[in-house]
């Protein structure tokens, strides 16, 4: 087995993605996902992610340095991908699939509250709502293109380093968005703290998603070694992808008063809380099949000729042409 040249990269990525503040799962949970997702691809799958398995899990939580305030166009543009805030847009029925049109429908209703309801109005916007879907679904897509290349270059006898590291970059950021909306924070307004009515008595303080995510798994010791057995036969081989990507993150979403009623014992302080420790065995593994299963189906999609789409999204005849965003929604 050859050996891709990109362990020198990995080791400059794990360097650099020390957080100075916990941004998403921890870099503990995401490398463990990661891993664990690669280790469980069967035979039949894309067993050559299994060679670029350091690179991948050392730059797991590369999207989150690309979040800095000194950069701000990136930062912009990213941050809205590590969140699905879903209390914040039920009025968005059903979900659009297009980014854009889902954009635009937060805009609109920000426009109609504004006046009567300036602090609902404040927090309806894309960086307060979040587009995780889109992002996961996007990188999915482009592993779908880099796939189509790595076969082809089997077919072919030739080289496919290049496009497998096209993959492997791709899967760093697939594996990272589905890592974050496995967490249950990562899909509520009531990701740092709790926010409004708290009859419950939640605690407010933001630094709870830290605590859950980074502290205590770096307290529990979270390895691959703990998710791999724990991911069953792969899923997800048929079906539409973005339904299933938007029904993972209703069923973490509905997981996030438990963070919440375990942060009521002792903050998170117990890193033997039985409790703690099975939500957090339970989520990564979500996130690790989930990972692995669409790694695993973009591999067979890639068997097949793409579609042609006639006529085109950006062809205003497309009669799902929308021209508030110049073109058709998937």
């Amino acid at each position: 087995m050859r050996s891709p040249p990109l362990a020198a990269l990995a080791a400059i990525c794990a360097l650099m993605l020390q957080p100075a503040t916990a941004l998403a799962w921890g870099g503990t949970a995401h490398a463990a996902i990661d891993r664990a997702a690669i280790e469980a691809i069967p035979d039949d799958g894309p067993v050559f992610f299994r060679q670029y398995i350091d690179y991948v899990a050392a730059s797991a939580s590369l999207p989150d340095s690309w979040r800095g305030a000194s950069e701000n166009f990136s930062k912009i543009e990213e941050d809205p991908n590590h969140g699905w805030f879903r209390e914040q847009f039920t009025f968005v029925k059903p979900i659009p699939r297009s980014r854009y049109e889902f954009v635009l429908a937060l805009y609109k209703h920000y426009e109609q509250i504004k006046d009567s309801d300036p602090q609902i109005a404040a927090r309806t916007n894309i960086r307060w709502t979040g587009t995780l879907p889109y992002a996961a679904i996007e990188a999915y897509d482009r592993l779908v293109v880099c796939m189509r290349y790595v076969r082809k270059a089997q077919a072919e006898g030739g080289d496919a380093s290049v496009p497998e590291q096209h993959c492997a970059f791709q899967a760093i950021r697939l594996g990272h968005y589905i890592g974050d909306g496995a967490q249950p924070l990562h899909d509520s307004v009531n990701s740092d703290g709790w926010l409004g009515n708290n009859p419950k008595g939640y605690t407010r303080d933001r630094s709870i998603h830290g605590r859950f995510e980074s502290r205590f798994v770096d307290g529990m010791g979270l390895t691959a070694a703990d998710i791999t057995p724990r991911i069953g036969a792969p899923g997800h081989r048929s079906g539409d992808m973005f339904d299933a990507v938007l029904a993972y993150l209703d069923e973490a979403g509905d997981k996030m008063e438990t963070v919440y009623q375990l942060e009521q014992r002792d903050g998170f302080s117990n890193f033997a809380d039985k409790n703690v420790r099975a939500l957090i065995y339970e989520r990564t593994t979500a996130a690790a099949s989930m990972f692995r299963d669409m790694l695993c189906r973009a591999w067979a999609e890639s068997a097949e000729l793409p579609v042609k789409v006639e006529p085109s999204p950006l062809d205003f005849s497309n009669p799902r042409f929308n021209p508030e965003t110049g073109s058709a929604p998937d």
